[in-house]
């Protein structure tokens, strides 16, 4: 246990900045609030830092205090135990938080709580000692770390309230039950004299009725709490919808009330948000504050938010309406860096540091990529350069698209499928190409919004999954023009193939659309030439004004400087894999590479992708928060730019003071150190550690020579450019192969079209 809270304290010192003094806290204008007093929104964590650590375990708690803004206010869910001892767990039952399953096989019992029997471990089935000397902690929600299982123990509320939390609430969910055992809550209250209890809320009206004039002597607040609508309120026997029909009822035994967040903000069959309820103002009206649960960064949400959680946050406390009175949630520092950092954010403020946000296919995590509305997404949300991964028509036509398949990001195969065949050149499984098909017939099909994570049931906007209309190159060019974006970054890839084998020169009609653009003439926007082919990129050392980028689609873990020079020949940044700069192993940040270190000495700036806003896509260490890891690789790492699908998230962040880390204030959003939670755990628990990358070989970074572009027209006697050739017939496996493909790619229709 000693080593426990010694390396705790290291991860807590590595990870943390110290609290600032009130001097400086006040030097930060103060912000108007829409809450019942104007005072800035509470933040509850729920158990301590939950979201990462077993609910109210010592280390939940200390992270919760440590990570968020001044003011937290701490909760915990009461339990009792047999010999009346209150314990801080989420439910009356032991057995989906703790190892008491493991330890007492054969000791469930079935109770019967607010009219349903429930079976389980119950907390009033043993006493205090039994617990404390035998039971341990587990992260009660699975897809949450599991390596601090069975490391901590039990939390009495007197543990919690020993550490001195700026404010404690305590939650009594359950007094009608333990009343029914002869366990008394207020009893247990008026023996701690309430005192270090700022908050107590309940769900039943008698409990907070029967504390009433304790509490009021105590300057304790009650708040009431609502269950589902349909549910039933023990002491009145009446339905919750109903008891919210009559708030000014409640405003004679509680200051305020605590409701899910879908009576504020209720959801549609489709999870798109429906217009606000009436709930906060006529609570408002009545005196009540608001305070609204079930927050947590790794919980699915409304598509309104693009899976960013901090988004979700401003729709409760910055929508210009209203805003409640404080959050409950799982993850407080996110809720501190919304209402902190985030809230109030107006206008188009400046950016704090010199990191540019990149587009990875426009705003592609909220419309399909390369389309006119991911692109005006990109521009609305602030983007500082807007990309075009250039692709080529049979017709010769350069557009934007994210591949020359065409399979995964539009409707092609529900009517190209006969077209489709194997290029191993390009990728190893069968495709509908771009080059197969004339700029008409791809302008038939639909624009198809891509879901990386499909697998794991993670969509993005479906009701737009099709909207928008596919973009030339040159019409992209020339909205970068009108709109007055920073910059542009054009991608080529499979020029070598394109020119050799479809004779088709993309090299050409990029440097011809930027000449047309009058791009490459002018010094007011940037324009980045990105490529994986130090050929392609070598064509265009001639025009000073471009930033050539070096697309490393590999991981590396380390960049030696024989390789560093060799791209120094070629480009001026490079474009890396996250992990080839924070190594990850089951979702922990184990390690930092020296690659951002070593390209900056060479004057190589250093772009990272591709950053997106799942949650299961973004490591623990970040807390489940694209904004966490974005001040990871900006703030830590120091790269010269992010390359994102959900670049408000990234504008929001660097227009924010809070990610300048040099500035004095009351809450900054700091990086995470690689390494330090995972080195909380024990050693047993750890995952087995992972062969480091390999290094970057300069020979991965020297391509031969682009090849001319072959005449097409010529060497097949006609006039009308190179032909489609259909798959070989001659080989049994790769007909067999083909069908299968286009099988699979008929099954994922179908799926996704459900």
């Amino acid at each position: 246990m000693l080593r426990f809270f010694i390396l705790f304290s290291l991860f807590l010192h590595s990870c943390v900045a110290a609290p600032k003094t009130p001097a400086a806290a006040a030097a930060v204008p103060a912000k108007k609030w829409l809450t019942l007093n104007g005072q800035e929104p509470a933040v509850v964590a729920r158990g301590g830092f939950s979201g990462l650590f077993p609910e109210s375990s010592a280390p939940a708690n200390d992270m919760a205090v440590s990570t968020s803004s001044p003011g937290l206010t701490m909760l915990c869910n009461l339990q009792m135990t047999k010999d009346g001892v209150g314990l801080c767990l989420s439910d009356i039952r032991l057995d989906n938080a703790t190892t008491i399953s493991s330890l007492f096989p054969k000791a469930q019992k079935t109770y019967k709580v607010n009219g349903q029997d429930l079976k389980g471990w119950f907390v009033l089935d043993y006493d205090a000692d039994t617990i404390f000397s035998n039971v341990s902690l587990v992260q009660n929600i699975f897809s949450r770390p599991s390596i601090f299982d069975g490391q901590m123990p039990v939390s009495a509320v007197e543990d919690v309230l020993g550490t001195k939390p700026p404010k404690f609430w305590l939650s009594v969910q359950y007094d009608a039950f333990y009343m029914e055992h002869k366990l008394s809550a207020a009893e247990y209250l008026r023996s701690l004299r309430f005192r270090g209890i700022n908050v107590i809320s309940s769900p039943e009206i008698g409990f907070l009725k029967s504390i009433g004039m304790d509490a009021g002597r105590a300057k304790t607040k009650l708040i009431f709490e609502f269950k589902e609508p349909e549910a039933i309120e023990p002491t009145t026997n009446k339905k919750y919808s109903e008891l919210q029909q009559n708030l000014a009822a409640i405003k004679a035994f509680a200051s305020g009330v605590l409701v899910p967040k879908d009576y504020i903000w209720p959801l549609d069959s489709a999870k798109y948000l429906k217009p606000a309820t009436t709930f906060v103002a006529d609570a408002h009206k009545a005196g009540l504050e608001v305070y609204a649960s079930g927050f947590a960064n790794d919980m699915r949400t409304s598509f309104n938010y693009s899976y960013d959680p901090s988004t979700e946050y401003l729709q409760f406390v910055d929508n210009g309406e209203f805003s409640v009175d404080g959050v409950i949630t799982d993850f407080p520092p996110t809720a501190s860096q919304a209402i902190t950092c985030f809230s109030h954010q107006k206008g188009n403020l400046p950016k704090a540091g010199h990191a540019l946000v990149i587009t990875h296919n426009g705003a592609s995590g909220d419309y399909p990529g390369c389309t006119d509305l991911a692109y005006q997404k990109a521009i609305d949300d602030g983007a500082d350069v807007i990309d075009c991964s250039v692709q080529m028509s049979k017709d010769g036509i350069a557009f934007c698209h994210d591949a020359a398949d065409l399979t995964a990001s539009t409707t092609a195969m529900t009517t190209f499928m006969s077209r489709a065949t194997s290029v191993p050149e390009i990728q190893p499984t069968n495709g509908i190409f771009s080059f197969d098909l004339t700029w008409a017939e791809i302008q038939s099909v639909k624009p198809q919004i891509e879901n990386p994570f499909t697998s794991t049931g993670f969509l993005r906007n479906p009701a737009n999954k099709n909207a928008g209309k596919f973009t030339t190159l040159a019409d992209f060019l020339e909205l970068s023009k009108e709109k007055a974006v920073t910059g542009v970054l054009i991608n080529i890839e499979n020029a070598a193939y394109l020119a050799s084998k479809k004779g088709l020169g993309i090299v050409d009609a990029v440097k011809s659309a930027l000449t047309n653009s009058t791009l490459d003439k002018q010094s007011t926007q940037k324009v980045l030439i990105q490529s994986d082919d130090s050929s392609v990129l070598s064509s265009f050392e001639a025009v000073p004004p471009y930033t050539r980028v070096l697309s490393i689609d590999k991981e590396i873990g380390d960049a030696p400087k024989p390789s560093v020079e060799e791209i120094k020949k070629h480009a001026d940044a490079v474009n890396l894999m996250r992990t080839s700069l924070v190594t990850v192993s089951q979702s922990f940040a184990t390690g930092k590479t020296n690659v951002v270190e070593e390209m900056h000495k060479a004057n190589i700036s250093v772009y990272v992708s591709v950053l997106r806003n799942e949650y299961i896509s973004i490591a623990f260490d970040y807390f489940s928060d694209p904004t966490v890891e974005l001040a990871t690789f900006i703030a830590g790492s120091g790269v010269d730019g992010v390359i994102t699908e959900f670049p408000a998230t990234a504008t929001r962040y660097l227009r924010s003071p809070c990610s300048d880390l040099n500035k004095d204030q009351p809450y900054a959003i700091l990086p995470a150190e690689a390494g330090a939670l995972l080195s909380v755990a024990d050693k047993e628990a750890q995952p087995p550690a992972s062969a480091p990358n390999p290094p970057l070989d300069a020979k991965d970074v020297i391509d031969p020579p682009l090849p001319p572009v072959a005449n097409m027209a010529s060497s097949n006697g006609t006039g009308e450019g190179p032909p489609h050739t259909p798959p070989s017939s001659g080989t049994g496996a790769t007909a067999a192969n083909l069908s299968l493909s286009l099988l699979a790619m008929m099954a994922l229709g179908i799926l996704y079209t459900a």
